[in-house]
């Protein structure tokens, strides 16, 4: 039986060809499934080299199949169910999809020892953690003329974050944190709370709101434009 350090290269290295790589971040981006056709169309793939590629990339283990009917339609002449892919479930010891705990690491450490000087723990976490994202965003104004939610956007995406914009509010749909923020939930999201603020501010992003608000599946953390008509978010 393969260990699962040789299942974690097997899955790597299926990504070692432009096109699996290339379909797996399409894939990747998506909150839903997607089909053979839609990820050719947006690949300029022919049909039938992306459905080749996405079954290696089933068979590796980095992603999912389910079988559902596009048009919704049930009963006869509804036609058959579409065979759609997602982003596998699990995740790759090495980045699939990224996490940062090296980052967490060191932040609770330099926390821990601002702690030492008397500042309440929580408030030494809040306050490095800020101040990294700060830090981190201030590098990050190329684009200053865009709008802000593209803007902090493409600073969160480089470091994993998986952002989705939609009506004037950004999900994250990865937390680079997964595993330590099912374990310690209110520590962990607290202080990444505090670091998506500290990007914004150190981006200068004046109009956005960072909020905890907990969903399935991603980020404990979205942002929204001030004054924009709050969205009820996914559960």
């Amino acid at each position: 039986m393969a260990t699962d350090t040789t299942t974690d290269a097997a899955r790597i290295g299926a990504l070692a060809d432009p096109i699996r790589e290339a379909l797996y971040a399409h894939v990747a981006s998506h909150d839903d499934a997607v089909g053979r056709d839609a990820a050719a169309a947006a690949l300029d793939l022919p049909p039938h080299v992306a459905k080749f590629h996405l079954d290696k990339l089933v068979e590796a283990g980095l992603l999912d199949v389910e079988f559902r009917r596009l048009s919704g339609r049930t009963g006869p002449g509804a036609g058959r169910p579409s065979k759609l892919y997602r982003r596998a479930a699990g995740t790759v010891a090495v980045s699939l999809p990224p996490r940062r705990y090296d980052l967490a690491g060191h932040l609770l450490a330099r926390a821990i020892e601002r702690s030492a000087t008397g500042i309440p723990l929580d408030d030494a976490i809040a306050a490095v953690a800020h101040e990294e994202g700060e830090r981190i965003g201030a590098g990050g104004t190329t684009d200053v003329d865009g709008p802000e939610l593209d803007r902090l956007g493409g600073v969160l995406a480089a470091h994993g974050y998986e952002p989705r914009i939609a009506q004037e509010r950004m999900l994250l749909a990865n937390c680079p944190f997964d595993s330590l923020a099912r374990e310690h939930t209110g520590l962990i999201c607290a202080m990444n709370h505090a670091y998506v603020r500290g990007v914004a501010d150190g981006l200068g992003c004046s109009h956005l709101e960072a909020d905890l608000d907990p969903g399935e599946n991603r980020c404990c953390v979205t942002v929204q434009r001030t004054g924009a008509a709050p969205v009820q978010s996914a559960r």
